[in-house]
């Protein structure tokens, strides 16, 4: 699988998570700091931002162990095999 189906499919996967989950649909954080519930710009553009993130690290993630399955082994020892009398 190459980095783009990859992508493609940890996207689908989180979009899928995204809609079957419950989570604010609006949020905004106030001049002193505090959460409220209101207001969806802000809370959707932190949301976005942050799979995004998630969604390249796992991308880079998933690339690295597939390649490392994929890595030809290096070469067995032959097993000792010593005929005992």
């Amino acid at each position: 699988m190459d980095k783009e189906q990859l992508a493609k499919m940890v996207a689908d996967k989180i979009n899928a998570a995204l809609n079957n989950s419950e989570h604010p649909k609006k949020f905004f954080i106030t001049e002193n700091g505090r959460g409220v519930v209101d207001g969806g710009d802000l809370y959707n553009a932190v949301l976005r931002d942050v799979l995004g993130v998630v969604s390249v690290a796992l991308v880079d993630i998933f690339q690295e162990l597939s390649n490392v399955a994929s890595a030809p082994k290096s070469a067995e020892k032959p097993a000792r095999t010593s005929a005992r009398k």
